[in-house]
């Protein structure tokens, strides 16, 4: 029976929707379930033609949905971050990322006789890693900080620096075929770059400036960014064939490093979009797959991801981490975890369309061979990479750090408190002003929402044990609950309780987060904390064992408030009504001073 159009595209949206969910779910990359339920719908039963399906649009679909995903990944790359980082990662992304560009090219060239063109095509597509299944990967292996960031770093900064090294090839190759001479080649690159380069530059200059100067309503401003930058990519198309995803990377990376230009909201929101576009895309194009095609590679596909796994990865780490500090263990982790995503399939799918429109041979093996090495680093190395961290022995030691939900006055009185015992503490924050008190009182701090796919992708919570919801907005510990209970449990999450919670306020939270809210005893929250410092509380640590515990400790400090028990085997606890620390270990309490009012009552 043959469906309608209407219904095909609600079991696209729903296929969506449910491979997201399963990827959350079961805490694997989304990448895996959504192509699973692509090659379902498509080869497997054949549900789903999106050549059929869609036509002559295909094509333009396929480029508008890569230029907002190019864009939005060009959003994360600042220039005074990358400043800040080691050698090693600007290596990957320079000499190791060339290095990595002309192993796979030959590879595919000798061993599955592409075209030299086609084969540096998938050579220069296969460079790119992506944060987006580098950050869940992390969370299960959990390598020790050196690789962690050596990793996060390489996947979000190779991210549009591969994309843009990925389009100059691909524009190379597509103007070869137009040029008469090697001269004409360089004549109409070189003006396909510039138009690139110029359109993202000024486009991104222009929406940099109606931003700062708030030409927009806040409530048009996301709309306003969406079209500028279709604008940019259809106008760039137009003065140069294939400029158009060089100016939206350029338009993304412009935006994301021009001064006074908060893109923060733009960045939450183009994740949001970026979500429904990758789902959507990655069921359209594996539905286009050709099974038959990939299978009929055979060995020399296994050979190719051989070479990949065990010869153009360990050569770029050698050559980025020559005179670094790490040591062989470490760098035998980083030659391993390489997993391609969802750049390189998108961007890929689309030079495939481009090329067989303009009669290019062999185009259609280029998405064949490129969702193969996916799948295959994917699979194998989220399979093996834990294990081979154990066996090194550079996988992360017990988590003992704490994540404070919240940068104000009491998150941060209480993070200084736990750094005093050794404590690792990260704050997120999305209010400026206290992330940037955070960072000058020398906390480690987070400018954003802790549960954006930014912050997924960015912060390093390999060492986390527990979640600290210490916002005084109870919309935002709720938020925080619901997103780090799934990833650390129920018995690792906890948030501070806010005064309509005692008043019996809130009715409309779930009973789920009013569970979490047994940070301290009942009677405690975020106020009155916040009352107690201003009147010139101090947070205290004393040392309770057999001769001096619990009882002895408050019968001599009368009015304390216990907060937290660093126990004697590293464990931090938080205390509350039915907690009873256990013996030898630190007791931190809010300490009333002799100067506060509740001292001299």
């Amino acid at each position: 029976m043959e469906l309608s159009v209407p219904l095909l595209l609600v079991i696209i949206t729903i296929s969506s929707l449910a491979a997201q969910w399963l990827a959350w779910a079961i805490k694997l990359p989304a990448i895996l379930p959504l192509l699973l339920f692509g090659l379902i719908l498509g080869p497997f039963t054949h549900v789903l033609n999106p050549d059929q399906l869609f036509g002559e649009l295909l094509f333009p679909v396929v480029s508008l949905a890569v230029a907002i995903i190019l864009f939005e990944g060009a959003l994360t790359l600042r220039f005074d971050e990358i400043r800040g980082l080691g050698g090693v990662v600007r290596n990957l992304v320079s000499v190791g990322m060339l290095a990595t560009f002309a192993v796979i090219s030959l590879a595919c060239w000798w061993l599955l006789g592409l075209e030299p063109a086609l084969a540096a095509l998938v050579g220069a597509v296969t460079v790119v890693t992506g944060p987006t299944v580098i950050a869940p990967l992390m969370r299960v292996v959990r390598p020790n900080a050196a690789i962690n960031r050596v990793l996060r770093w390489e996947g979000i900064v190779i991210d549009p620096v591969g994309a843009i090294f990925t389009l100059l090839v691909f524009e190379f190759i597509t103007l070869r075929q137009e040029a008469g001479s090697n001269l004409h080649l360089l004549i109409i690159f070189a003006q396909t770059v510039v138009v690139g380069l110029a359109c993202g530059a000024l486009f991104g200059w222009l929406l940099g400036t109606a931003l700062k100067r708030v030409w927009f309503p806040a409530y048009l401003q996301n709309f306003a960014v969406l079209a500028v930058v279709l604008l940019t990519f259809g106008l760039s198309n137009s003065l140069a064939d294939e400029s158009g995803l060089l100016a939206v990377t350029v338009l993304g990376i412009w935006l994301a490093n021009m001064r006074d230009v908060d893109v923060s909201d733009i960045v939450a929101f183009k994740e949001e979009l970026s979500a429904i576009l990758i789902s959507a895309l990655f069921i359209i194009l594996a539905a286009r797959l050709d099974i038959h095609g990939v299978l009929a590679m055979g060995w020399p596909l296994v050979a190719l991801l051989l070479v990949i796994q065990f010869v153009a990865r360990p050569l770029c780490i050698a050559i980025s981490t020559l005179g670094s500090s790490l040591t062989l263990r470490e760098k035998l982790l980083l030659s391993w975890i390489s997993p391609r995503g969802i750049v390189a399939a998108a961007v890929s799918s689309l030079f495939a369309l481009t090329l067989q429109k303009s009669g290019y041979e062999g185009a259609d093996k280029l998405v064949s061979v490129v969702f193969a090495i996916i799948i295959g680093t994917v699979v194998l190395q989220s399979l093996t990479s834990g294990p081979l961290a154990r066996w090194l022995g550079v996988q992360q030691r017990k988590p003992k750090g704490v994540l404070i939900i919240g940068a104000n006055t009491v998150a941060r009185t209480l993070a200084h408190a736990l750094v005093k015992q050794n404590i690792p503490v990260i704050l997120t924050d999305n209010s400026w002003e206290y992330y940037r008190l955070a960072r000058m009182e020398g906390l480690p701090a987070y400018y954003g929402n802790a549960w954006s796919e930014h912050a997924e992708n960015v912060l390093d919570l390999s060492n986390t044990a527990q979640v600290l919801a210490l916002s005084p907005n109870r919309h935002q510990n709720a938020l925080a609950v619901y997103h780090f209970s799934h990833i650390f449990g129920n018995d690792k999450v906890f948030a501070i309780r806010s005064g309509s919670a005692l008043k019996g306020r809130g009715s409309n939270e779930s009973a789920r987060f009013r569970r979490h809210e047994k940070l301290f005893p009942e009677d405690v929250t975020w106020s009155n904390l916040s009352s107690q410092l201003a009147k010139g509380a101090t947070i205290k640590a004393t040392r309770l064992n057999e001769n001096f515990g619990w009882l002895e400790y408050l019968e001599k400090n009368r009015g304390v408030l216990p907060l937290f028990a660093r126990l004697e085997e590293g464990k931090t606890i938080a205390i509350n009504g039915k907690t009873i620390p256990t013996l030898p270990c630190t007791l931190i309490a809010l300490v009333q001073t002799d100067k506060s009012p509740a001292s001299r009552r």
